[in-house]
């Protein structure tokens, strides 16, 4: 290991060498490749959260994105296939209880008693008002 590192140009542009790895990547299909070579030690089963709704993303949407991506890598280079499995769910529980603070509903009883389609319909426009949002 040496004792010193060179040191980077201060002219360097790390957005221009993100975009030239990306390509590189997307180039040569470095992604799939890395799912459909052999898997000596089989598969490791990965399924991913899908986002949640019920409130703007944050920091720590990154944060736990990075980590999951680095777990699935790490078991890419020990031999093991990692198909991803994610999607899309509107996360029913943290929609449910947003909707009963924002409509001061304090059990199942109050919910029913509301409504099952005005809830429901509260619920969607909770869920789309925050996809909006995001986009």
């Amino acid at each position: 290991m040496p004792d010193t590192y060179p040191e980077f140009p201060s002219s360097l542009s790390y957005s221009a060498m993100d975009a030239d790895i990306q390509k590189f990547w997307a180039d040569n299909r470095i992604f799939r490749k890395s799912l459909e070579k052999d898997a000596p030690n089989g598969i490791y089963s990965f399924y991913e959260g899908p986002p949640t709704v019920n409130g703007k993303p944050g920091v720590h949407h990154v944060f736990s994105r990075t980590i999951k991506d680095v777990v699935c890598r790490y078991h890419s280079m020990q031999g093991y296939r990692v198909p991803r499995k994610a999607g899309w769910d509107t996360h029913g529980l943290p929609v449910e209880i947003s909707v009963e603070k924002k409509l001061g509903l304090k059990n199942k009883a109050q919910v029913e008693e509301y409504g099952e389609g005005g809830f429901n319909r509260e619920a969607r426009e909770l869920v789309y008002h925050h996809i909006e949002d995001n986009r």
